[in-house]
């Protein structure tokens, strides 16, 4: 619960924004793991230099980080949430675990940069991600998805 509630005491300045947080969230993956670009396919043919302007990218990015919202204000009673998540990433946009461990780092980063997420509060967020990781591949073996 504690890693939850460090990671919560910073998500205000994320849910104030989540469209341009967001963007800069799916901007920076981008940019630094290029592969994961061909992943959205709406988003393959962006050229790197459109991207942090693209509204396209900056409104799945917002998506993005609702859902980790919600799956933050769970504190880990987040199975509801989780497995339609799980099951539309591993049965429809086949994304690998590794996949999520590289979101991960980026929001840490830019909730550093960004939300004031101090660095017990940016391991805080990384262990609670460990066990949402965790909990997506328990989803993905259950579906037969090796990822």
């Amino acid at each position: 619960m504690a890693d939850y509630d460090a990671v919560l005491n910073c998500w205000g300045p994320v849910e104030a924004d989540y469209r341009s947080m967001g963007g800069l969230v799916l901007t920076r993956l981008f940019t630094e793991h290029p592969e994961t670009q061909k992943l959205f396919p709406k988003f393959v043919d962006i050229p790197q230099a459109e991207l942090s302007s693209n509204a396209a990218v900056a409104a799945h990015g917002e998506t993005v980080l609702k859902k980790l919202g919600e799956l933050l204000k769970a504190k880990g009673n987040h199975a509801a949430v989780l497995k339609p998540l799980a099951t539309t990433h591993a049965n429809k946009h086949k994304i690998a675990l590794h996949n999520f461990k590289l979101i991960t780092e980026v929001i840490v980063k830019l909730m550093g940069e960004k939300a004031g997420l101090d660095a017990a509060g940016q391991q805080a967020l990384r262990n609670v991600m460990a066990v949402v990781i965790a909990d997506i591949d328990a989803n993905y073996k259950e579906l037969g998805f090796a990822g």
